[in-house]
């Protein structure tokens, strides 16, 4: 069991989010890094509410009809950005399939409101596929983020059982988009593992990954949020996942991360290649 690491700059950071009403993917998706993270004074925002409209099996986020996206999210992540002196920021969000641009503009005005009140710092997307609304993902695009992420989650074949509305193609495609868009921009992905895969359907996602141009990838271990998610399959020992890390950096990623507890946006900064 990894240690939950509560402290007092945590309960003051909860209050400070709750005070306007700003939500963190550490705390909606029962992130086991949480207590590491927070007492370091760093999170991960989640933008666009924190009621998802998709219902992916591994996820714990709660899925339904979302309220009314808050025009005022921008300034208030920023001010919590330069309350808490970020040098990189992680923006990621619940799905907004009700939405026409799928909240591609507000992801826009985070990153420009962050820009604006904290120049120095390095901002990190992770989104949805924006149902693959090509100006939806061009429009973010132009915002320049210093890295854009998009997560495969799985392999293939259990792509259909673990994700809703997205599909593994999709992703590719999307990550491909991007680099389309702007050959220059850092993208990011990651993978769970313990869901039922093999080892070689595991390494074919990899090089898929590759292909699009993805040069920062993350591995950890599925761990069931709650009882009505998905059962994990098989708890994957620590040198499965050092071996899969030496295998990435020898496909060509620049950074890789594996080990059971690693996260998308965990230790994000330490991620980032030198330059970037």
């Amino acid at each position: 069991m990894k240690p939950f690491g509560f402290s007092e700059n945590i309960h003051t950071l909860k209050a400070r989010l709750r005070e306007r009403g700003l939500h963190t993917v550490c705390e909606e998706a029962r992130c086991p890094n949480l207590g590491e993270c927070w007492s370091r004074g760093t999170a991960t925002f989640m933008i666009l509410g924190d009621v998802c409209t998709r219902h992916c099996g591994f996820c714990s986020v709660t899925a339904g009809k979302p309220a009314p996206v808050d025009a005022e999210e921008p300034a208030k992540v920023a001010e919590m950005v330069s309350l808490l002196e970020l040098k990189h920021v992680v923006i990621t969000c619940v799905a907004r399939d009700d939405l026409e641009d799928r909240g591609a503009a507000h992801f826009v005005g985070v990153i420009q409101a962050i820009r604006s009140r904290e120049p120095g710092c390095k901002v990190e997307i992770l989104t949805t596929d924006f149902g693959m609304k090509r100006d939806a993902m061009e429009t973010v695009c132009r915002a320049k983020p210093d890295v854009f992420n998009h997560n495969l989650e799985t392999v293939r074949s259990l792509t259909p059982r673990v994700r809703h509305r997205a599909s593994y193609e999709n992703t590719l495609e999307f990550l491909r988009r991007v680099k389309t868009f702007d050959p220059s921009m850092t993208t990011k992905s990651g993978l769970m593992l313990g869901l039922g895969e093999t080892r070689g359907e595991v390494l074919t996602a990899m090089k898929d990954l590759r292909g699009t141009g993805c040069s920062i990838l993350t591995i950890g271990q599925y761990l069931r949020p709650t009882s009505r998610n998905l059962p994990v399959a098989a708890y994957v020992e620590p040198k499965v996942f050092e071996d899969y890390e030496r295998i990435g950096y020898d496909m060509g990623f620049e950074s890789v991360a594996s080990s059971p507890f690693v996260r998308s946006s965990y230790h994000a900064d330490a991620m980032v290649p030198h330059g970037i």
